[in-house]
Formats: C-alpha cells, sequence, structure tokens
C-alpha cells in the first residue's frame, strides 16, 4: 500500500520538494497546501482538512500521513514578533498533531538545530539538552513539546541549513551576490551541515513509508541533515564554485563584523547516528548534495 502525504506549509522549500518527490512515484498521492489554503492555526478548519484527507487517502487503499513543513521561520523578525511565531510554531503545532491523533493519522513534525545552545564541539544527539537562545528557538521547541505529548503517533525530525531551488535560503542569495560584488564577505565562525531540501524531502518519506506501515521507529525524536560539517564561510565558497566563479571572491569574517539582532548558533551540527540506528539512510555528504542540486535545479539556485 502506497503512502499518501498531506503537507502543511506546502509552497516553502521543503514543501515543494515533498510534493514534487511523492508526485514523481508511481500511484503516490499528496496534498501541498500554502499557508492562504491551510492554516494551521485554525484548529477547525485544520481539523477538517486531516480528517477530510485521511478519508480520500483510505478510500483509494492510500495509507495517509502528514509532515508538518509549516513554520515561522523569519528568525530576526521573530524577536519583534513573537506572538506570530508562538501561534504557528508552537500553537499551530499542537492542533495540528491533535487533528492527527484524532484522525489516526501519523505526524512528522519538522523542527530546527535552533533548539540548542549552539555552543558545543561535538555533533547534537537528539538526546542532549536543549536551550534555546532565540523566541524562533524557542517557540520551535515548544511546538516539538506539543507534538510529543498530544498522544498523536508523531515524530520529531530536527534538521538544519536548509536550502533549495523554491523561497529564499542562503545558496539564492549567494549566487545573487556573485552577480552584484567583486568580493563576498561572509562569517567563518558558525558551523553547520548544510542540507539540500530535497534530500532532506528523501528522508521524511522514507520515514513515513516506517510510519505508516507499522508502529515506526522507537525513538520520537531524530536528526536528519546532508552529512558533514562546514562553516558559512566554506558553504559559500562552495556555491561559487558550483556558480562557475572563483571561490576566493568569498573572504571570511567574524560573527562581529556582521552584528545580527538575534544571535546566530556558533556550532548547528546535528548528529545522524539515531536516525541510521532507526534504519533510515543517511543522507550524502553535503558536499556532493550541493553538486547534485546544482546539476537538478541550476537555473533556479541561480535566481533570486
Amino acid at each position: 500500500m502506497t503512502v499518501a502525504v498531506l503537507v502543511p506549509g506546502g509552497r516553502g522549500q521543503l514543501g515543494s520538494e515533498l510534493s514534487r518527490l511523492v508526485s514523481a512515484r508511481p500511484g503516490g498521492m499528496v496534498h501541498a497546501p500554502g499557508s492562504a489554503e491551510l492554516d494551521i492555526t485554525d484548529a477547525e478548519a485544520l481539523a477538517d482538512a486531516v480528517d477530510s484527507f485521511a478519508g480520500s487517502a483510505r478510500d483509494a487503499e492510500l495509507r495517509p500521513v502528514v509532515i508538518n513543513a509549516a513554520a515561522y521561520t523569519a528568525v530576526d523578525a521573530a524577536e519583534t514578533d513573537a506572538d506570530s511565531a508562538r501561534r504557528l510554531n508552537a500553537d499551530g503545532a499542537a492542533a495540528l498533531a491533535e487533528a492527527c491523533r484524532d484522525a489516526g493519522v501519523p505526524l512528522l513534525h519538522v523542527s530546527t538545530d535552533y533548539v540548542f545552545p549552539g555552543d558545543a564541539d561535538r555533533p547534537y544527539e537528539p538526546d542532549d539538552e536543549t536551550g534555546p537562545s532565540t523566541v524562533y528557538g524557542r517557540t520551535k521547541l515548544d511546538g516539538e513539546r506539543a507534538v510529543l505529548d498530544s498522544g498523536a503517533r508523531a515524530w520529531v525530525v530536527r534538521t538544519a541549513w536548509v536550502y533549495g531551488a523554491h523561497g529564499r535560503n542562503f545558496v539564492r542569495t549567494m549566487a545573487r551576490l556573485s552577480a552584484e560584488r567583486d568580493v563576498v564577505s561572509v562569517v567563518d565562525d558558525q558551523i553547520g551541515s548544510p542540507t539540500w531540501a530535497a534530500d532532506l524531502a528523501g528522508g521524511l518519506l522514507e520515514l513515513a513509508g516506517l510510519a505508516a506501515r507499522r508502529r515506526g521507529p522507537e525513538r520520537r525524536v531524530l536528526h536528519c541533515t546532508n552529512s558533514g560539517a562546514a562553516s558559512w564561510c566554506e558553504f559559500a565558497r562552495a556555491v561559487f564554485a558550483e556558480l562557475g566563479e572563483d571561490p576566493d571572491r568569498v573572504r571570511p569574517c567574524t560573527s562581529a563584523e556582521f552584528p545580527s539582532p538575534t544571535p546566530r548558533p556558533a556550532y548547528s551540527v546535528l548528529s545522524g547516528r539515531a536516525w541510521q540506528a532507526s534504519g533510515l539512510t543517511a543522507l550524502r555528504p553535503w558536499r556532493d548534495a550541493l553538486a547534485a542540486a546544482f546539476a537538478v535545479d541550476g537555473p533556479k539556485l541561480r535566481s533570486s
């Protein structure tokens, strides 16, 4: 029996990739509404949407799964618009989990490295102590807890440094700056794992298959990123290389030289050991994924 996937937040970079991958599979069924079509802060409409989708999937002899890609991700704006961030990241996540519980549908909830303090010296494991320092991180952590406490068959999947062919992201920004500036300064003291949205989507769909067909992994919090680590500067230089530009046009600088209203984690690398221990396929190294992203979506990544 094939999986049917409902993706709130379906117009963003992750939701778009989930829709593309499911649509390419024989017999696959996906509904990926944007926020204008499905507002996860509207509990009544959300319950109706999940129940209706589950019914349609089962009528088609498909197993329904919900993957929540809806989130308030404007990290700086959240500091002065905490109510909006909380409504979407925490209250909306809770409402979605309750709707999935009532409809008997598994839920995969996408979260972030920002739930950690960002001061580690080794990759974060799912069970490591959290300690977000931003409104965004705190509201995402509250959303995680609401999902896990809801009684739904639910898993939290944390990821980091996501980029893709849709929406605003680091790769598309670097592509634009490469055409506008002779030299681009990029911080070299923040470390993470660049993650291609298409690879993340593939990992989530693998997990969805396990969740739909049996009880799913025993661990309810998992990490999923492309493997390896880089600084933002190293990432930017790799993007320039894929663009056919001279990577030396990217110059390293410190975070202090680019003050932000919101502190960024100095270290955001997430361990994939629990993911693999759960029987899931490790994502490829981040540099290989970036090359694949340009091979598949080069024109879109070059546009802004």
